[in-house]
């Protein structure tokens, strides 16, 4: 079946949309302090230019020349065994399995949203004592609110690329920037602004240990959103004549800019009010809203403008993790979008539930194997062993299975000089680091 075309500034903003996620604004600063600061900066975008920009321009080319869903194109471009490869476009599910804890989080930055409009906490342990209410006791606020996310991502999925998916990341994406932006404008005129570009900027070479590397390779990975079949399913809806790398050079720049922003003016807040810079979610949901409530009422604004293009972000990605599926059940089951969307959307929704069941206190246990929770194991599969995985099959699908000569035809006008350092990339330098960093993070190395 044919995949309706985007314009070319809406694919643009959908691929930026699936690219920005929670992990930009709440991962990617901590771990840039944690690491190096500046130090850490600079192993990051190389990552970015020799691994994540090779595996998301064999992403993109998949999806170009196949013009299909996911197992179709990997079936198509194989010149042989096309019957195994096209069980690699399956691995559009892990963006699906995502979205069983995703679509939670994402409720959960509703949940905050509605909680900045009040009074916010005003100490850390009061706001790590509404956190851990939330996670372990509130199941009914966690069920309404996950619906809601349900809701949104579903509705937006059944109105297709044109009318859903483009015209969502055209409202979305922008007003996510101007939030940031505004953001880093207010922040820039605080005491602590130069202490928050010292923290992340400034290279401290003592603390980049050859685990960073391995962090950096990673989220470089991640933070792109490849190994979902998103950018894929994406790519099959350019026109003819798109230019596929400067597509994706403006992806990454504006992801990485998008986290730096971000970075900037979390700890520029968290210095201004001697907060302590927190891990993960702890970030965003524990250390933030005591800090908004010391700057009184305009902290209230701040809260609800931060949790908002917190949201829009976790939106955004969220349409790109469930598409690549629908597209599969409308081209090989032949399944309207309505009942395709629906389907995918109850799949996920019925699978949250289950993982915030996995956090209550009362049946948590029900819930739990080998030390983790249904929650944590389907984080810890697809994110240690799903998505580097895809990510190390599209590396070598089109490094060594689709003919030269058909990559060339494509990418060494685009590309010029850069076509051969690319090429040795995808075919050496990205499959070996992600296979190394897949092993690390499923813990059978270390370094």
């Amino acid at each position: 079946m044919k995949i309706a075309h985007f314009s070319r500034w809406g694919f643009l903003m959908a691929a930026v949309g699936s690219a920005v996620g929670l992990g930009n604004i709440w991962k990617f600063p901590y771990i840039t302090g944690e690491y190096g600061g500046g130090a850490f900066v600079l192993v990051y975008l190389l990552t970015v230019v020799l691994v994540g920009f090779s595996v998301m321009i064999a992403e993109m080319l998949i999806g170009y020349l196949g013009r299909r869903d996911g197992v179709g194109a990997f079936e198509d471009l194989a010149p042989r065994h096309k019957e195994r490869w096209k069980y690699a476009g399956f691995m559009g599910l892990s963006g699906t399995l995502v979205m069983f804890y995703y679509s939670v989080v994402i409720g959960w930055i509703f949940y905050y949203i509605t909680l900045s409009f009040g009074t916010l906490p005003a100490t850390i342990p009061e706001a790590e004592g509404i956190y851990n209410h939330l996670m372990t006791q509130g199941i009914g606020v966690q069920i309404f609110f996950h619906t809601l996310s349900f809701m949104i991502v579903t509705a937006v999925l059944v109105r297709g690329i044109k009318g859903g998916i483009e015209r969502f990341n055209l409202i979305l994406m922008p007003a996510l920037m101007l939030i940031i932006a505004g953001m880093l404008v207010y922040v820039m005129n605080l005491e602590n602004f130069s202490k928050a570009l010292s923290y992340m900027f400034v290279p401290d070479w003592g603390r980049l240990t050859s685990e960073a590397f391995a962090v950096a390779v990673g989220h470089a990975f991640f933070t792109l959103s490849l190994g979902m079949g998103a950018i894929m399913i994406y790519s099959a809806s350019l026109e003819k004549s798109s230019n596929l790398v400067r597509a994706s050079i403006f992806v990454i720049i504006t992801d990485t800019l998008i986290a730096l922003a971000a970075g900037l003016v979390l700890f520029t807040l968290l210095f201004q009010y001697g907060a302590e810079p927190a891990k993960g979610p702890g970030l965003v949901f524990i250390s933030l809203p005591s800090v908004f409530h010391a700057m009184g009422l305009v902290g209230n604004v701040l809260a609800v403008l931060f949790f908002l293009a917190l949201a829009f972000a976790g939106l955004t990605s969220s349409v790109s993790l469930v598409e690549p599926m629908i597209q599969y059940l409308i081209d090989r089951w032949n399944m309207s979008r309505i009942k395709a969307a629906v389907s995918m959307g109850l799949f996920f929704y019925v699978f949250g539930i289950v993982a915030i069941f996995s956090l209550n206190t009362d049946t948590a246990s029900y819930l739990t194997w080998g030390g983790k929770n249904f929650f944590d194991w389907v984080d810890y599969m697809t994110s240690n062993v799903l998505l580097p995985l895809a990510g190390l099959i599209m590396a070598i699908f089109v490094g060594y299975v689709v003919e030269k000569e058909r990559v060339a035809s494509v990418l060494q006008e685009q590309m010029g000089w850069f076509y051969p350092i690319w090429r040795c990339s995808v075919r050496y330098i990205a499959p070996v680091a992600l296979f190394v960093v897949m092993l690390n993070l499923m813990g059978l190395i270390e370094f």
